[in-house]
């Protein structure tokens, strides 16, 4: 299809070069993210401004700690006597083609100790003492399944509702429902450290208008927000001077091509990135945070600093109004002791390849918790914990498990939802989801609730079609609410 402009057109290039030129110093900003791809855009002049909710909600901000690649629910929070008795022995029903390899068919028990914990008396394996110590906050999904047995489309299927590229992620979606609690810094932020299979896809806004983009930072660089600090050329008198320009030329570009409503997007975006110049540093900034509470996050360990710095800026986020904050978990140890960019992917060893998880994530996820509930926070914010599937109760090789996506379990904790209880359930070995299952649509449907939007109201309209996050599907999850 061929697009005809008006000849004003032909003075486009020389404005991109004058506006390239003009030499902002956050330029392209973090922004650059935010702006990725083509879209509609909101009528709204600020598209960011705080919208109520269909309903009085009791979540503001969802925290998702998210396990990159997939830890085991029989060797989490899954506990399966069962399985421990009948190691080595043929597993009913195994499917051999369950996961992405092949897999023996005979049952592998957990090779960690089980305990429990709490007034709940909830089952968690020795990979958790710290989060273990919170269980009565949460809220066990046991029953959670999905279509792809992957990681990438995995991944996407459970932040998007179905695999399809292009499409808006859950985060994405709040904020275009509800806005932002802080219009100087993003709704939507991503920390991550290797970036996941999948990875933009996963955080998309797909087809909703970049504004609602997340702000990726990545750990391996200290989570710096690129080219945001001011030209030492410019003053900000200069500065705003040069943005009150550029915004009045962009109009004028965008009312003489109403079809291109992506501009819309672009030229909040500037102002957006001139506000958090100030507000987006101050928040990354973890030297104002005391020693005890780096220690208590496990910045001062090796093994999990990272993750530990990434739950502390998290809570920061949350703390200054961010909507949606999504932690993905780093690197993790596979049977050979190699680095594994998708940490919890325990295809050869599952006792080597957990235990370095768990101590890469335990400590700091525990703190998180602790931390919110301390300041009040946890009133209003929900955790997750979880990945993108499970595992075969059957082993890969001797001592592995492939994926499963047939049963696995995801926990959340604090805002609307009850603590300590167990929802759903897999067979006896922990294979398959058996009672209540869940998939993402009934996830999502809830987690929309929570924040007070009825998820069939939530609808954009892409291609001549209204789309949701559920999708046609999503049942709410009743009995986990308070």
């Amino acid at each position: 299809m061929f697009n005809f402009h008006s000849p004003s057109d032909l003075q486009l290039p020389a404005r991109r070069r004058f506006l390239q030129e003009a030499g902002l110093g956050f330029g392209s900003l973090a922004l650059a993210s935010l702006l990725n791809g083509e879209s509609q855009a909101e009528p709204s002049a600020n598209p960011l401004e705080l919208r109520p909710p269909h309903f009085p909600g009791q979540v503001k901000s969802i925290v998702w700690l998210f396990m990159t690649g997939a830890p085991s629910q029989v060797d989490t929070w899954d506990y399966k006597p069962e399985l421990q008795k009948r190691d080595g022995q043929d597993l009913a029903g195994a499917d051999p083609k369950t996961g992405f390899f092949t897999t023996s068919g005979k049952c592998l028990k957990s090779p960690f100790v089980w305990s429990q914990h709490g007034e709940s008396g909830s089952w968690v394996s020795d990979l958790f003492p710290h989060l273990s110590q919170h269980v009565d906050k949460m809220c066990f999904l046991h029953s959670m399944n999905l279509r792809q047995n992957n990681h990438a489309p995995a991944s996407i299927e459970l932040m998007c509702g179905t695999n399809r590229p292009g499409l808006p992620a859950l985060g994405a979606w709040m904020t275009y429902g509800l806005g932002s609690l802080n219009q100087s810094l993003p709704s939507y932020v991503v920390l991550h450290d290797t970036r996941p299979r999948g990875d933009d896809q996963i955080w998309s806004a797909g087809f909703l208008p970049k504004t609602y983009q997340a702000l990726a930072l990545d750990a391996r660089r200290k989570e710096v927000v690129d080219n945001l600090a001011r030209d030492g050329k410019h003053s900000d008198a200069q500065q705003r001077s040069q943005l009150d320009l550029i915004r009045q030329l962009n109009q004028e570009h965008a009312t003489t091509r109403p079809t291109q409503a992506d501009l819309a997007a672009r030229i909040n975006s500037y102002e957006l990135a001139y506000r958090m110049q100030m507000a987006a540093p101050e928040a990354l900034d973890l030297t104002k945070e005391s020693e005890a509470t780096h220690k208590q996050y496990g910045m001062d360990q090796p093994e999990c600093a990272t993750f530990a710095r990434q739950c502390l800026l998290a809570r920061r986020l949350v703390e200054r109004g961010v909507r949606f904050v999504q932690v993905f978990a780093g690197k993790g140890v596979g049977g050979d002791g190699s680095v594994n960019d998708v940490p919890w992917d325990c295809h050869s060893d599952v006792q080597t390849n957990h235990r370095s998880c768990g101590l890469h994530t335990d400590q700091p996820a525990a703190a998180l918790l602790a931390d919110l509930e301390a300041r009040g926070l946890l009133e209003t914010t929900l955790v997750i914990w979880g990945g993108e599937f499970g595992r075969t109760s059957d082993s890969q090789g001797a001592k592995g498990r492939d994926h499963n996506p047939n049963g696995f379990t995801i926990w959340m904790a604090g805002a609307g939802v009850k603590g300590g209880f167990h929802y759903g359930a897999t067979d006896d070995f922990g294979y398959k989801a058996v009672e209540k299952k869940i998939h993402v649509n009934d996830l999502h449907a809830t987690l929309l609730h929570l924040l007070g939007l009825e998820h069939t109201k939530l609808t954009y309209r892409f291609n001549g079609r209204d789309f949701r996050l559920t999708d046609v599907g999503g049942e709410l999850l009743t009995e986990i609410l308070t």
